[in-house]
């Protein structure tokens, strides 16, 4: 399963959610999905504005654990 890393990426860099967002002109609100692993994708776009503000590369944000998705709930 993949694994958004950002809680750890904000706390090192003792960062909040809302100056992220303000950094990087993503909406908290999608921020947040991103965050709690309910994203289904990511703009290139996104990740780049993120890893450029976090200072870190893709690799540092997006982990793999074993593991396989849960299906979505409708």
């Amino acid at each position: 399963m993949i694994v958004i890393q950002l809680d750890r990426l904000l706390l090192e860099r003792r960062m909040s959610l809302t100056e992220l967002s303000d950094r990087v002109g993503v909406t908290l609100a999608n921020l947040s999905i991103l965050k709690t692993g309910k994203a289904r994708a990511v703009r290139f776009s996104t990740l780049d504005a993120l890893c450029r503000e976090l200072e870190c590369s893709p690799g540092d944000l997006i982990g793999q654990t074993p593991g396989t998705q849960p299906e979505p709930q409708e």
